[in-house]
């Protein structure tokens, strides 16, 4: 079942996102690069209150599970994330429209 997750950073900016998709060996500019599987859609962002937002839609929970332990996790602490977010939001989506992409 499609998932939406929403992770808040503390003190994480422009810089240490470019470096963690780096490590991956992600664009995120021109989108190029080896995305996960499973992966439907990913945005990033500082927010109002200043933290670093990160929203991703996942066809399942499982994929983006996968991804953390093969992959995201090692990037971010290369990347300089050594901390876990302070907040962290899964949605069970009912319905996910991306338009005009």
């Amino acid at each position: 079942m499609p998932a939406e997750l929403i992770l808040e950073f503390e003190g994480v900016g422009s810089t240490e996102y470019y470096a963690v998709n780096k490590e991956l060996g992600i664009d995120p500019d021109t989108r190029e690069g080896p995305w996960p599987e499973g992966m439907v859609s990913h945005s990033a962002g500082l927010s109002s209150s200043g933290r670093f937002v990160v929203t991703e839609v996942w066809d399942t929970v499982q994929h983006q599970e996968k991804f953390m332990n093969d992959r995201l996790g090692e990037a971010l602490v290369k990347g300089g994330i050594n901390v876990p977010p302070a907040s962290v939001t899964w949605i069970e989506l009912i319905t996910h429209q991306q338009l005009g992409t």
